[in-house]
C-alpha cells in the first residue's frame, strides 16, 4: 500500500512539473519574440542614422517602435556617446 501511495505522489508531482514547464517554454517563447522585437527596432533605428537623420529624429522613432516592448525611454538598452 505505501508503495501505491508513493507512486501515486510521484506521478502526481511529475505531472505537475511538466506544467510548469509547459508555463515557463510559452513564457520563453513570449520572450524571444519581444527580443527580436526590441532588436528589429534598434536595426531600424541604426539604419534611420546611417540615412543622415538628426539623433533626435531616429530616438523619437526608436521610442515610439518600443512603446510597450521594454523599460526605458531607450528601449531597453543605453550606450555611452
Amino acid at each position: 500500500m505505501k508503495k501505491y501511495a508513493l507512486l501515486l505522489c510521484t506521478l502526481a508531482l511529475s505531472a505537475g512539473f511538466a506544467g510548469a514547464a509547459d508555463e515557463g517554454d510559452k513564457e520563453r517563447k513570449e520572450d524571444i519574440v519581444r527580443h527580436r522585437a526590441i532588436a528589429a527596432a534598434h536595426e531600424t533605428a541604426a539604419k534611420c542614422l546611417e540615412a543622415g537623420k538628426k539623433e533626435e529624429v531616429c530616438a523619437q522613432e526608436l521610442r515610439t517602435a518600443c512603446k510597450g516592448l521594454a523599460i526605458g525611454k531607450y528601449c531597453g538598452m543605453k550606450h555611452q556617446h
